[in-house]
């Protein structure tokens, strides 16, 4: 999105010129790796995960799983130039579909109460049951700094481990 700049007087050019003639360089590129930064990567975000001691599977798309105690964080690269960071976290317990709309409320508790992650009640399993989820996705079109993807992925593991310790005792869900 271009920056507006400001105009003291009433002019006869149009919003739209103005913001073409602006001089910051709007771009909507992918990461040329110029500038410190470079476009993220799986293998960079492999590279975070060891040296954060945690680990992980690779799967048929090249998606990182990492596991613990049967829970499970997704991440993976979406977007067309595969630019955002998605990070997902599953808790391995599934909720009977009786129990929806709790679900429902406590994810909205989630929710409304925690700054990373939204939550969500997913599709029903082959069984009936219903996942919960949490998910962080962040647009990276613009590169990214090593200790930045460091910095998500330990933000992302410890708020995964959080969650589904809440949903055991205050979400009393799982």
């Amino acid at each position: 999105m271009p920056r507006w700049p400001w105009r003291a007087e009433p002019t006869d050019s149009t919003v739209a010129q103005l913001a073409r003639e602006d001089a910051t360089p709007v771009t909507d590129k992918p990461c040329d790796g110029s500038h410190g930064t470079a476009p993220v990567t799986l293998l960079r975000v492999a590279e975070a995960l060891e040296k954060l001691e945690i680990r992980y599977l690779t799967d048929g798309d090249g998606s990182l799983l990492a596991l613990w105690e049967r829970h499970a964080v997704l991440f993976a690269l979406e977007g067309p130039s595969d630019e955002i960071l998605v990070i997902r976290a599953r808790p391995h317990g599934t909720v009977p579909p009786d129990w929806a709309d709790r679900s429902y409320r406590v994810v909205n508790e989630w929710n409304h109460t925690r700054r990373f992650y939204k939550a969500y009640v997913g599709d029903p399993t082959d069984r009936g049951q219903l996942p919960i989820y949490a998910e962080m996705q962040v647009p990276l079109l613009s590169g990214v700094h090593d200790a930045l993807i460091a910095e998500l992925v330990d933000c992302a593991a410890t708020v995964a481990v959080g969650f589904v310790d809440w949903l055991h005792d205050e979400g009393g869900l799982l």
